[in-house]
């Protein structure tokens, strides 16, 4: 059986007092297409450098490819692509000659180097700008430089930290769809904060948050999650969020309550049909006005919001 293409276990990094990654453990498989997740500061970047060989961890095991990210940095490193979210390229640079120059340092075959540049090239849609200087370059154009940079070496890894920082809309489109069509033949960890992204991308998701693990699943596994109710009323906010949680088959009550008198609440259920008869009962014998009724089945934003902002229980890992 082959190594996992990443494997991370009781991971930890300390700057000083503060504690950004604290024992994560998870593995990613080759040809998977993962999307890291995270609010600012949650530990993501400092993950990936450790992973990139970029900085040691404080403790714990990186693994790329079976091979321990602190005792043979260089052999990993010849095996990952990675995009940081700043992309330290040098703009006084014409685009070919960068990939001419990056190749060299990682070491491309003299014989393939020029068709690996011509593929980056077409891959990352960069062809029509080949001979303008880096420095004149939109942010979204340099971004798609250091994609093909990431590329050049053709890894068995790739890490993208914010790969469609920048871009438009369409340059967004045809870099996910780019970075789809890599996966199989590459293993890509992404990172981004736009969930749509990873949505449309990415088959699993691994969520973290104040460096500790919160989700690790796939995608698909969230229509099987627990539906729900999103209601709109009008009455006394606590009374509301006790009495529904009272009602046969309401898991968990939640809400946006604030000073107005109408406010917003979602309701983590078993099944509609157990609870719909009891929640409009319960509503009308109460008097209180309903505005809004909605069903909604479990999706990543709704996960994102539940496990981090919301400070949900850590998903357990066995």
């Amino acid at each position: 059986m082959s190594d996992p293409a990443i494997e991370v276990s009781n991971l930890c990094k300390n700057y000083g007092p503060v504690q950004a990654v604290d024992r994560i453990s998870f593995t990613v498989q080759p040809g998977e297409l993962v999307g890291f997740l995270g609010p600012n500061g949650a530990g993501k970047s400092t993950t990936m450098r450790i992973l990139t060989t970029i900085m040691p961890a404080s403790s714990g095991i990186a693994k790329v490819f079976g091979l321990d990210v602190m005792d043979y940095s260089m052999e990993v490193r010849r095996k990952l692509g990675f995009l940081p979210e700043s992309v330290p390229i040098y703009p006084e640079m014409r685009v070919e000659e960068y990939l001419q120059y990056r190749a060299k340092l990682k070491e491309v075959d003299r014989s393939k180097r020029n068709s690996r540049i011509e593929y980056c090239l077409e891959k990352c849609r960069i062809r029509e700008v080949r001979r303008r200087l880096i420095g004149t370059l939109s942010k979204g154009y340099r971004q798609r430089v250091g994609l093909a940079d990431a590329l050049i070496a053709d890894p068995p890894l790739l890490i993208l930290d914010e790969p469609t920082a920048g871009l438009d809309p369409v340059q967004i489109r045809e870099t996910l769809h780019t970075i789809r069509e890599l996966a199989g033949s590459h293993t890509v960890l992404l990172s981004t904060h736009i969930l749509p992204e990873v949505e449309a991308s990415c088959d699993r998701v691994i969520i973290i948050n104040r460096g500790t693990l919160h989700w690790d699943g796939k995608l698909s596994e969230l229509s099987g999650t627990m539906p729900s109710l999103e209601l709109e009323l009008r009455g006394p906010s606590e009374e509301i969020v006790h009495t529904l949680g009272q009602i046969p088959g309401v898991v968990k009550v939640t809400s946006d309550a604030g000073s107005s008198d109408v406010n917003t609440y979602n309701l983590e259920i078993t099944s509609h049909l157990d609870v719909e008869n009891g929640l409009v009962k319960r509503v009308v014998e109460k008097g209180w006005g309903l505005r809004k009724l909605n069903h909604r089945k479990q999706g990543l934003e709704q996960l994102y919001m539940s496990v981090v902002l919301r400070q949900g229980p850590k998903q357990p890992t066995g």
